[in-house]
């Protein structure tokens, strides 16, 4: 049987692995995205654990709609955002809360 702590470091390792990503959807030369949070191991398109916002680049100027509750908790919990979804929590003012909140 498992014990608490096992159960315990296997989550964290779990946590540790996920990341906030772009998710492709669209047509052929007009894509829109999806932010989600996934395994890193999965593939781009592949599977997520829950999806917290969209980025549409080709809006005038590009919308950015985020679940700012549920970004923030997932900072907290440790995901890493690549790049670009790194610049679109700073642009949407996210990211500066998250790390006042430290």
């Amino acid at each position: 049987m498992e014990t608490d702590e096992l159960r315990q470091r296997r989550w964290l390792r779990a946590i540790m692995a996920v990341s906030m990503r772009l998710m492709r959807f669209g047509e052929k030369k007009r894509p829109f995205y999806r932010i989600v949070v996934s395994d890193r191991r999965s593939p781009r398109d592949g599977r997520f654990i829950e999806q917290i916002g969209v980025y549409d680049p080709h809006q005038n100027p590009a919308e950015v709609r985020l679940k700012e509750e549920r970004a923030i908790d997932w900072l907290k919990k440790g995901a890493q955002p690549t790049q670009t979804v790194r610049q679109l929590l700073i642009r949407s003012g996210i990211y500066k809360k998250w790390a006042e909140g430290q």
